[in-house]
């Protein structure tokens, strides 16, 4: 006869089993290993529009006026610096296996003015997503996901934050149904060799193990290029890359 001590000694075997399968298979889906970088190189540079920048748009607003018509607005679809640079652009590096260890906070993406702020924001895979509303209206948050599952929520303003989080790498657009202009992205990223650019285009990938790989450009109205990179150990390289309007 099988004691109850014996019982409970299987049944705490076969969860630390089932908690280092699940542990595996995780690892194993997100494909990406987290090791010690140590002298690793950075890709820093520039993504500069070629040819003449247009001018940003006035956004019009139709609804709630005394909230989001409190500041002026602008088409966040493009901007550009005086130097050329452009803002929220997506730089991530694609086929990387290894490096170093992936952040686990999650981000907050803030509903303030009518607009989202920030217009891009990062999300590590697996991470949470809190969605803020600060602007003591209704607003409706509609992901447009595929890999994810997609969500269509309303917010009243006693609804402060809402969560979510992401378990499959993509670029998702998020929009307002109750206030149309409203349009951000979510970028969800299953290793830490991601970034978007600032007002001047400026960007910065550190810690990056030796080895060659694929730079990735990607931005809502210029599209994506794709440029091969040879990372050295210890080595800062520059790059300035051109984007154009007639990109697909």
């Amino acid at each position: 006869m099988v004691s109850a001590q014996d019982r409970r000694m299987w049944r705490q075997g076969f969860l630390v089993i089932g908690l280092l399968l699940l542990l595996v298979l995780t690892n194993q889906s997100f494909g990406y290993e987290e090791i010690t970088v140590t002298n690793g190189g950075t890709i820093q540079g520039q993504v500069q529009l070629s040819g003449v920048a247009p001018t940003p748009e006035k956004v019009q607003i139709t609804k709630d006026e005394d909230t989001c018509g409190k500041t002026d607005k602008t088409n966040e679809k493009l901007l550009v610096g005086t130097d050329h640079g452009v803002q929220n652009v997506v730089v991530s590096i694609e086929n990387i296996g290894r490096g170093k260890r992936q952040r686990r906070e999650g981000a907050l993406l803030d509903q303030k003015d009518c607009r989202y702020d920030p217009h891009v924001v990062l999300v590590p895979l697996g991470g949470s997503l809190t969605l803020k509303n600060s602007d003591g209206i209704l607003h409706n948050v509609h992901s447009h996901s595929v890999a994810n599952p997609a969500f269509n929520k309303p917010q009243p303003k006693f609804k402060k934050t809402l969560k979510e989080t992401f378990r499959k790498a993509e670029i998702i657009q998020l929009t307002c149904d109750a206030h149309t202009w409203m349009s951000g992205w979510v970028v969800v990223h299953e290793h830490p060799y991601y970034t978007v650019t600032d007002k001047h285009g400026k960007f910065s990938l550190s810690a990056i193990p030796p080895g060659e790989y694929t730079l990735r450009i990607w931005h809502e109205t210029l599209g994506e290029k794709r440029y091969p990179i040879a990372v050295q150990q210890g080595a800062r390289e520059y790059l300035r890359i051109e984007a154009g309007l007639t990109n697909p």
